[in-house]
């Protein structure tokens, strides 16, 4: 049975281990929000006699004796009873706020080193990416999708994934190569699973990348395509522009490389959980899904665990080779 420790650190600096009335719930997503750690517990006196806690409380979640959460209570919600419902966050939370930024000749890694020095956020271990980002300018809109859009041009230019993440209270970006958990999941550690097979988004079989050529005030154009599978499914085009100083043909035939499949949606439901997966790490799978048979490491796109009384189980949505999210 997992030991589940949840600690709770009010603003006097005095901290307390309330039990959770209805067990506690960590989810976390390889893109786009922080993690968020839900847990219900009752005010008793031990809890006032402490002074309780209010929004901004620090949250720490241990499981086992490993440090799975770190965080900030951001909403809490009370009934007549005296039960609180709390939600968490980790320090990406603070990476939703909108700013302004202009860069040139630096990576994603170096933008995330900006972005956390400026901000005065914690970092942790950061993997170098590959890809100089020759010039980028970003206006009105959160600096996680600051860093994601530099992380989006490592990928496509250099076909790297890489992933941000808190690491119980410092930024960490890491390559998914270097991600890996040693678990299998296959029929008999999930109690179900939701697959479903497109063509109907995210599938391309022609890029088409232009900028404007200020020389001749016509739009110049970098297109990549696969023939048979536009014979197959019809013309399924992605367009986009292209900043000064980028390689378009080199890009396309990239995105050419990521798109030119269908779409494999994979989630996982009530596997036994395992406190190693987080959103952005690699997990086995062995499943006979119809019309292919998985078989290899694919990518947690998110992760939701649930621990209860002697229980400890977890939703996965998964990517990775045909499978995309």
């Amino acid at each position: 049975m997992a030991a589940v420790t949840l600690m709770i650190t009010n603003e006097k600096g005095l901290s307390f281990f309330p039990p959770a009335l209805e067990g506690i719930q960590l989810e976390s997503s390889r893109r786009g929000s922080p993690a968020t750690l839900k847990f219900t517990v009752l005010k008793d006196e031990a809890m006032a006699d402490l002074g309780g806690f209010a929004e901004g409380s620090a949250v720490t979640l241990e499981v086992d004796g490993r440090q799975l959460f770190y965080g900030f209570i951001f909403v809490k919600r009370r009934d007549k009873a005296g039960a609180i419902e709390c939600t968490a966050y980790d320090q990406i939370r603070y990476l939703k706020n909108k700013d302004i930024l202009s860069y040139k000749n630096i990576t994603a890694s170096d933008v995330v080193r900006l972005i956390a020095d400026d901000k005065k956020l914690k970092l942790g271990e950061i993997e170098p990416t590959g890809y100089v980002i020759p010039f980028r300018s970003e206006e009105n809109i959160t600096l996680l999708d600051m860093i994601e859009n530099a992380l989006d041009l490592e990928l496509s230019h250099k076909g790297q994934m890489f992933v941000l993440y808190d690491d119980y209270g410092k930024l960490t970006l890491k390559n998914i190569a270097n991600m890996q958990v040693d678990i299998l999941i296959n029929a008999a550690e999930a109690e179900n699973f939701d697959y479903t097979s497109s063509i109907d988004e995210q599938t391309y079989n022609q890029i088409k990348l232009s900028y404007p050529n200020r020389d001749t005030g016509k739009w110049a154009s970098y297109i990549a395509k696969d023939g048979g599978h536009i014979n197959l499914w019809g013309l399924l085009q992605y367009f986009d522009t292209l900043q000064e100083k980028e390689n378009g043909q080199a890009k396309a035939e990239a995105l050419l490389k990521l798109y030119n499949s269908k779409t494999r949606r994979l989630k996982i439901k009530n596997a036994l959980g395992d406190v190693r997966v987080r959103a952005g790490c690699l997990v086995g799978v062995a499943l006979d899904l119809g019309d292919i048979i998985a078989n290899s490491y694919l990518l947690v796109e998110s992760v939701c665990h649930r621990f209860g009384e002697g229980e400890h189980f977890m939703d996965l949505t998964l990517r990775g080779g045909n499978f995309i999210i």
